[in-house]
């Protein structure tokens, strides 16, 4: 654990550096958010270049650590050292003393600490008959994730082949579970570097988040609001946990405690607690969604300036090396998290469109992600076993299956449309010129303001667009995938919507009471999903103990690129081992757009065995077969066929034969 805490630190210290090059205006806490975001992209792609290089080990971390720390250099220039040690020491003045507002803000963070601390403790964990998860959706993806983390620790897979799908290129964003695979090369427990890993990345995410929105609505209380939405976000599935509980005839507080079932995703919900169908399980958005929100507020603070480029002067924050800067940031995306660099295009393309004066800033901003991308996209996507033409389709209404399209999102979302149409409405509404007056604001601030609202209103247009392409086509071979783009509709509407509760809720009387009860109509449905998580009520084993046995002897008994046969299931015990599969979880394939239906067929004919079972075997070069409980079960397996050959490991009723 020490060691976990110690690696973040330190690429959150190298990243943090690199922040007061491109922002003269930020707290403490946001230079170190972004900064462990920023160090861990950059040590995250620095490391697997080496290790693609000269190898992976303890020397080829370190020394990429080295190279993520180089920014510390930084603090050689005097004024940069003032600006640390100025911002180091407010933040110290900031813990110091017993204010309302301090009690407040520490009580604030403190919860959202907790929070993720119980809630990531439940990704994976381990007991005495085998690896355990508590995520309701995780059961598919932890052993997705394990397998690309054991690749690299164990089975040497540099360049990465696809662990799921032998002889293709890896082109999932794996960067995430590569950064885990560094922590636990250097002697780190895989369930430990994961929940570091994940519990810091998110109050990365929630700190970002809440400037991001602070900033570009001027409303600190709206700043604090958007968190809450993002991660406790639902829609109406309260209503049908009311209903469970009135049924259920127990206490409210045995209920809370035994909660039956997800009131976000399920059979009447498709929309997704963020926490519970996200962040849990697809770590790589984890990673990408605060790199991409740091991105998102330059693009703002560039868009919502007034000064133009003309005659080639602007604003000083464009004249510098900023553009460039984070456009090589956002160039790190594709192996990091696609769709977050697909939702950034989109929101950059219209904002270049919108505003085609500052043209040299949209222009420098897209060299920087063009150099890094560019060659990023080329390699993952050659040698890559999946069809691109699987990736789009039209397809109306996302996921609504047979519900009306306005219910769905209805009951899916709760009332974020209205919200987000009240937001809207609240830009360009007298009132809130008039609310400013009677608080006896300058004009020019007043003015200020009123621009701001309608800059926040048209920045707003590309994430609309996000939504509408996401209920017009299939961005992905499963249309649920279309999620990855949603959620970014999701955190461009967040503004909008905190922004309206806040103003409400500084009104006085019945508006106070309206902005109370659409907090908890937004928040109600996901904090349940939350609770159910985060207090352990879900125990779901995903591997058995035997299983953790015989990967532990196939470590021991065949070469790291050894090439296995076992059932196409998520949670084979190869998976553990680090090794190659010929083929994994059909659903996962297919997700990814691969046509797995011809070698699903061919290992079907192995495994029922006979002359034809050695030729296929010769074909794929299979060297080691799983025999377990799964095999004989889902593949009816031949076990008799397979005894001329030697076991190299077994366990219980796991066994491993040697081919070649």
């Amino acid at each position: 654990m020490l060691i976990s805490a110690l690696l973040i630190i330190l690429i959150a210290l190298g990243g943090m550096m690199l922040t007061y090059t491109v922002a003269k205006d930020e707290r403490f806490m946001w230079r170190l958010a972004a900064g462990n975001i920023v160090g861990s992209a950059i040590f995250g792609l620095t490391a697997f270049a080496a290790a693609c290089l000269f190898g992976f080990g303890p020397a080829t971390i370190l020394v990429s650590l080295g190279v993520t720390l180089l920014p510390l250099l930084l603090l050689q220039k005097k004024d940069l050292r003032n600006n640390f040690l100025s911002d180091w020491a407010k933040a110290k003045g900031k813990l110091q003393g017993g204010g309302g507002k301090r009690i407040k803000s520490v009580a604030y963070y403190a919860f959202f600490v907790l929070l993720f601390w119980f809630f990531f403790d439940q990704a994976m964990y381990e007991l005495k008959d085998g690896i355990y998860t508590g995520g309701s959706n995780n059961l598919g993806d932890l052993p997705f994730h394990l397998g690309a983390i054991f690749g690299f620790t164990d089975g040497n897979n540099f360049p990465p082949q696809n662990p799921s799908w032998a002889g293709a290129r890896f082109s999932y964003p794996f960067i995430a579970d590569f950064l885990t695979a560094c922590f636990v090369k250097l002697g780190v427990r895989v369930e430990t570097a994961m929940f570091w890993q994940n519990f810091s990345w998110a109050l990365s995410l929630l700190v970002l988040l809440e400037r991001f929105v602070a900033r570009v609505t001027s409303s600190k209380l709206a700043g604090r609001i958007a968190p809450a939405l993002l991660f406790f976000s639902g829609g109406l599935g309260f209503v049908w946990f009311f209903k469970d509980y009135w049924e259920s005839g127990q206490s409210i507080v045995n209920f809370l405690w035994h909660l039956p079932k997800d009131y976000t995703i399920g059979d009447h919900f498709r929309w997704g607690n963020s926490m519970v169908v996200l962040f849990i399980t697809q770590r790589s958005l984890l990673l990408g969604m605060p790199l991409a929100v740091l991105v998102l507020g330059w693009l703002w603070k560039v868009f919502a300036t007034e000064d133009t480029e003309k005659d080639g002067a602007a604003p000083s924050f464009l004249n510098s090396s900023t553009p460039l800067l984070l456009g090589l940031l956002a160039g790190m995306l594709p192996l990091i998290h696609l769709h977050s660099l697909a939702a950034l295009f989109v929101v950059t393309g219209f904002l270049f469109v919108m505003q085609p004066a500052k043209w040299k800033t949209w222009i420098i901003f897209g060299v920087g992600v063009a150099v890094i991308a560019i060659p990023e996209l080329l390699w993952s996507m050659s040698g890559s076993a999946s069809e691109t033409a699987k990736f789009f389709e039209w397809h109306f209404g996302w996921d609504k299956r047979d519900d009306n399209f306005f219910w769905f999102w209805i009951k899916n979302t709760g009332i974020v449309i209205p919200a987000v149409i009240a937001g809207l409405y609240l830009l360009f509404s007298p009132q809130r010129r008039k609310d400013a007056e009677k608080k006896e604001k300058p004009v020019d601030q007043i003015t200020a303001s009123h621009r701001d609202g309608v800059t926040l209103a048209y920045f707003y247009i590309p994430f609309a667009v996000l939504f509408i392409i996401s209920n017009a086509a299939k961005l992905a071979p499963w249309e649920w995938d279309n999620i990855k783009v949603l959620i970014y509709w999701f955190v461009g509407s967040i503004p909008l919507i905190a922004l309206a509760i806040a103003w409400a809720w500084e009104q006085t009387g019945l508006a106070k009471v309206v902005a109370a009860s659409c907090f908890v109509v937004l928040t109600l449905g996901g904090a349940l999903d939350v609770w159910r998580t985060a207090s352990g009520q879900i125990k779901t084993r995903v591997f058995e103990r035997e299983a953790m046995q015989v990967a532990a002897g196939i470590k021991q008994k065949t070469e790291p690129n050894a090439l296995f046969l076992n059932a196409p299931t998520y949670n084979s015990a190869v998976v553990l081992s680090g090794r190659r599969s010929l083929m994994r979880y059909s659903g996962h394939l297919s997700s990814h757009g691969i046509d797995y239906l011809p070698r699903e067929d061919d290992l079907k004919r192995i495994y029922e065995g006979g002359g034809v079972a050695d030729i296929l075997m010769r074909k794929y070069n299979i060297e080691y077969v799983l025999i377990s409980p799964e095999e004989i079960n889902s593949m009816k397996a031949n076990e008799d066929f397979f005894r001329k050959y030697p076991v190299i490991a077994e366990a219980g009723q796991y066994r491993v034969y040697k081919i070649k």
